[in-house]
């Protein structure tokens, strides 16, 4: 018995041995202080903006037959292309399919594709070598056909010459064979944009989108720093202790989701009500998707605002989405969203964004004293050390273990959010 403890003894305070090293090799952002790492002047950034329109009865038709005749030129060109490549041999692009097209308004039976503006049809296939960049990157699959069902967009393309009696910012926005748009302005954009899409949802609903040039003050610097763990009970849990909860967007909309599927389901496919419940159904989608979307807003500004430094864990959510236990409450969350509007955020404001290693035993090391567990189940949210016999909450201990390990443990770190130096008993 002995002997064995002293066995255990000696594995233990290797243990804390390599913790201690750990720490001090980990990955840091730099070397300079949590006061240096958020010293940021004024930034100029490309910024977007969405808005929401209403058509007129007149502008539906033309829109209409602008998103017709766009689709018509994405689907025969991308069929096209794999035509010349599975018979000839031979790799076509946009610039080539533009040649066709003008030789086809010439005909008459292609007449009627002048009556869209040319400039709708140009950005359609620029898109789509767009797209094939992409998939032969790797970053994306095989270009598909578009359906008139789906999510549809055109793109404007604004003469700079002419642009000051087509748009002036939170008054009016004028599109080529549309006319003045009734437009939702919900923000006044700064710069003046160059290119303006029309996008139309599977709900039915109409957007304009479009980018523009504008300077961002940083927020005032803030020296301290908070640890924030990922989660699905708390989406999100800081070091400081406080816990976002999860509205669980999905589940709270889902029965008149199951309503509205089921509907769809005993209509016939094509008919004319099928279609009307169609749109039913892509709306209680869309407002699922809005929610979640503006909830997700709110609580990555929050985060801004409240530290300098924001440390977040890495994690492969790939391959937690492959459990089928947690893969429908994880989609739910939308943590690839949340780390996405983190990063651009605090780059335009100023902040420091870093990610702890995957494999940083966060959750089962003690934020006290350092000793690391053996095992920790997911089904204990509570548990006391038995080193220092420190009381713990699974998520918040894991939160400020990845504060500590993004700076070091070090001693002029000391901020609000549990960044202590970390004393290692031999």
């Amino acid at each position: 018995m002995f002997a064995a403890g002293k066995i255990r003894g000696i594995i233990e305070g290797a243990a804390r041995q390599c913790w201690k090293h750990y720490l001090a090799t980990c990955h840091r952002p730099n070397r300079l202080s949590i006061e240096a790492m958020t010293e940021r002047d004024s930034t100029t950034i490309q910024r977007s903006y969405k808005f929401r329109f209403y058509p007129t009865s007149v502008q539906r038709q033309q829109l209409a037959m602008e998103l017709g005749h766009a689709r018509w030129v994405w689907n025969t060109c991308l069929a096209w292309r794999g035509r010349q490549y599975r018979l000839h041999d031979k790799h076509v692009g946009g610039v080539d399919f533009s040649r066709q097209l003008t030789f086809l308004k010439g005909l008459g039976p292609y007449a009627w594709l002048k009556e869209a503006s040319a400039t709708c049809l140009i950005q359609k296939l620029r898109d789509q070598d767009t797209a094939f960049r992409n998939f032969f990157a790797g970053r994306a699959k095989y270009p598909r056909f578009k359906k008139r069902t789906h999510t549809q967009s055109i793109r404007y393309q604004l003469d700079q010459r002419q642009v000051a009696g087509r748009y002036r910012a939170g008054e009016f926005l004028k599109l080529p064979k549309l006319g003045a748009l009734k437009l939702m302005w919900s923000r006044r954009p700064q710069g003046v944009p160059k290119m303006v899409t029309v996008t139309q949802d599977g709900a039915g609903r109409y957007f304009v989108s479009f980018m523009c040039e504008e300077t961002l003050q940083s927020l005032p610097r803030k020296p301290n720093g908070i640890g924030v763990d990922l989660g699905i009970s708390d989406v999100v849990v800081t070091s400081e202790g406080w816990k976002s909860g999860n509205p669980r967007h999905l589940k709270t909309h889902a029965r008149q989701l199951r309503k509205a599927q089921r509907r769809l389901s005993r209509k016939r496919k094509g008919s004319v009500r099928w279609h009307h419940q169609r749109i039913r159904v892509a709306k209680a989608h869309a407002r699922v998707s809005n929610t979640r979307q503006d909830w997700l807003h709110k609580l990555t500004t929050t985060l801004i605002r409240q530290a300098g430094l924001i440390a977040l864990e890495t994690l492969n959510v790939r391959g937690m989405m492959a459990n089928r236990c947690i893969a429908k409450a994880l989609g739910d969350v939308g943590m690839h969203e949340l780390k996405r509007q983190l990063a651009y955020k605090a780059q335009w404001y100023g902040r420091e964004l870093v990610q702890v290693d995957r494999w940083a035993p966060t959750s089962k090391t003690c934020s006290e004293c350092g000793a690391v567990q053996k095992a920790m189940p997911l089904k204990v949210r509570q548990w006391t050390c038995p080193d220092c016999q420190t009381a713990h909450d699974r998520d918040i201990n894991a939160a400020k273990n990845i504060l500590r390990l993004t700076t070091g443990g070090r001693p002029e770190s000391h901020a609000r959010g549990g960044v202590h130096p970390l004393e290692v008993v031999a």
